[in-house]
């Protein structure tokens, strides 16, 4: 029998061109964890960890988790599903280190097959949605230079859920009449999304997302009555078991792999939001070409996508997946298809 796969790991210290604000939290330093799973022949698949303590990860807990997972890996990287379960069994939750442990095995699969992960699944990249660019929330002056930074980009994703609001999309539309979508990160109530409603309508706003706290399921059922423009959830929906309870109340949900746990179940929750006649997005949090690669993989399956983690970088070290006028690229090489910058 092959010796069992080995894994190691280490930490990548990533920063913004801009510092980066949503609602529930200012500018942080941004640490994420790269995931090296090595067979008995030497061929190696790489993946990327971003915790967010907003669900519970952050760099100490991903390590002590990637600890357990590399004890269950066993020695075949195509048993695929069979490692996944085995890492639930091992340690419930820590998404984030799981979805770097799938990410891996999918690089490392697809280089032994000498084909793109996409190919493995029988998907055109041809097909992919543009993606939007995000522009954090800020001053009204500093907005403005965000916005004129990104002129590339056809469709820009606005953060709000601050005090200024208002103030954002005004100097949002004073310098571009780009399409517009609006993420709040749960930073509205009720009463307020139902009274922004008409506000973002009238600044062309095509797509709002997470208007509410979490948990929130029957107020988010309230703000999509009343609102005209299609309303997605991100924080209320991290895995496929979750869109039967928002099925009826949103139109749409917002898939990323640090809240799923890997890229198997991301396939499954597109599946299931499709049954349920839900629209999907692909999202991102900010991090490395690796993991926006890893996603990227699905996009020929959804309907929006969100994926410029790596494009807000100062510096990515890695290259993959290009985002350029907001048309999504994806590699041609095996696997993921990712290399460190410069080789």
């Amino acid at each position: 029998m092959n010796p069992p796969l080995q894994l190691s790991t280490e930490v990548l210290e990533l920063r913004t061109r801009h510092p980066f604000r949503i609602s529930r939290k200012g500018p942080e330093p941004i640490r994420t964890v790269l995931v090296r799973i090595r067979d008995a022949d030497g061929v190696e698949g790489v993946g990327e960890a971003t915790p967010q303590l907003f669900y519970g990860e952050t760099i100490e807990s991903v390590h002590a988790a990637l600890t357990r997972y590399a004890a269950v890996l066993g020695h075949d990287p195509f048993d695929l599903e069979g490692i996944d379960r085995r890492m639930l069994l091992a340690l419930t939750g820590n998404a984030s280190a799981r979805a770097a442990v799938s990410s891996a095995l999918h690089d490392l699969v697809g280089k032994r097959l000498g084909v793109p992960v996409y190919r493995m699944w029988g998907l055109d990249p041809a097909t992919i949605p543009l993606s939007t660019f995000t522009i954090g929330i800020d001053t009204p002056e500093v907005i403005r230079q965000k916005v004129r930074e990104a002129a590339e980009y056809p469709i820009l994703k606005i953060k709000l859920g601050s005090d200024n609001d208002l103030a954002i999309l005004e100097a949002i539309r004073s310098e571009t009449d780009r399409e517009l979508r609006v993420d709040a990160n749960c930073g509205w109530t009720v009463k307020q999304a139902v009274r922004m409603l008409p506000v973002l309508e009238e600044f062309g706003v095509t797509v709002l997302e997470q208007p509410l706290p979490a948990e929130d399921l029957d107020g988010l059922a309230v703000v999509t009555r009343h609102s005209r423009i299609p309303v997605f959830v991100d924080e209320s929906c991290h895995v496929a078991a979750d869109i039967p309870r928002l099925a009826g109340r949103v139109d749409g949900v917002n898939l990323k792999l640090a809240k799923c746990g890997s890229l198997r179940e991301a396939i499954r929750l597109i599946h299931t939001a499709r049954a349920h006649q839900l629209m999907v997005m692909v999202g991102c949090m900010v991090e490395s070409s690796v993991s926006i690669t890893a996603a990227a993989q699905v996009t020929p399956l959804v309907d929006f996508v969100d994926l410029d983690g790596a494009a807000l970088l100062a510096e990515d070290p890695w290259t993959g997946a290009t985002l350029a006028a907001g048309r999504l690229t994806l590699p041609t090489s095996p696997g993921l298809g990712v290399s460190p910058r410069g080789q």
